[in-house]
């Protein structure tokens, strides 16, 4: 399936920040850059360039029928990093599409199952320095296999890890992308609650 271009919808400033000049200084099928001078609440007029990016989801496809759940990780070439990574899938929320409704097709399209309950584990800012990207991490549970329909560019094997063992590959570096290290340590210390 073919993603739209990701859209340029406003972005909220709060009370305290005032926008004096805004420039798109380069567009992307899935994000663009702008350029601003803003009046931070400290009164300081600075210049802030930003990558804008409508948002992303983060599934943990977890299998709890057995004495420890496992997690389901995708293991994909990333060129950013230039090695294959262990993930949680995850994926662009496309425009107007609710953000649950993003993590279900995300699952099915990148691993072909799909869950019977969903709930938001974490919500977060990827990097918000220069990125205005969140991430929202839903549990998925009662998960049924099924058939993955990944996109023409993706090359996905995936594999379920016993929660023990994936957090222990976080703590030996195995595992080394920031949002599949942030749900594994949360799932982790919600069974010990």
């Amino acid at each position: 399936m073919q993603k739209k271009a990701a859209p340029v919808p406003p972005k909220p400033k709060s009370a305290g920040v005032r926008v004096v000049s805004s420039k798109i200084t380069y567009r992307a099928p899935v994000f663009y850059v702008t350029s601003e001078q803003v009046v931070e609440p400290s009164g300081k007029q600075v210049r802030r360039d930003l990558i804008r990016h409508p948002g992303s989801v983060v599934i943990m496809a977890v299998d709890d029928t057995t004495s420890e759940p496992r997690v389901l990780l995708a293991r994909q070439y990333r060129y950013a990093a230039d090695q294959y990574l262990w993930e949680l899938p995850a994926g662009r929320i496309d425009d107007g599409e609710p953000a649950l409704e993003a993590a279900k097709r995300e699952l099915v399209e990148e691993t072909g199952y799909s869950a019977s309950k969903w709930k938001r584990a974490l919500f977060f800012y990827v990097s918000p320095g220069f990125l205005d990207e969140t991430m929202a991490i839903y549990m998925a549970t009662g998960l049924t296999r099924g058939k993955a329909r990944p996109e023409e560019d993706e090359a996905i094997s995936k594999r379920m890890f016993p929660l023990g063992r994936a957090v222990q590959m976080v703590l030996k570096g195995k595992i080394q992308d920031a949002k599949t290290i942030s749900a594994i340590l949360w799932l982790a210390q919600s069974k010990r609650s």
